[in-house]
């Protein structure tokens, strides 16, 4: 198995890990002051949530699309790296929203 496929998956699960939490104290806050600024966030993790959530059942748990993916002469390396690497960059990106958010 590809080592950006482990990268893809594993970051995919640290997403939906960290939009859970930020879906958490968006949601709390929304509750608190009821404007549309903390809404706008509510949704945006709802559906931030809902796109890693469907990476990592789509890659971790369904068997064709993850033997698909897998394989090197259905998807090159590069393909591969790219994916991961998207991943990668969107886990830098919420886990400096998270540090704001939960400073």
């Amino acid at each position: 198995m590809s080592v950006a496929i482990d990268v893809f998956r594993v970051f995919s699960a640290l997403n939906v890990l960290l939009v859970l939490g930020l879906g958490y104290v968006w949601g709390r806050n929304y509750l608190q002051f009821r404007s549309k600024h903390t809404l706008g966030l509510c949704v945006f993790a709802l559906f931030f949530l809902l796109e890693n959530a469907l990476a990592v059942y789509f890659f971790v748990f369904d068997p064709t699309l993850s033997a698909w993916i897998i394989s090197p002469q259905f998807v090159p390396p590069i393909a591969q790296f790219a994916m991961s690497s998207l991943r990668v960059l969107e886990f830098g990106g919420l886990a400096f929203i998270t540090w704001i958010t939960w400073d």
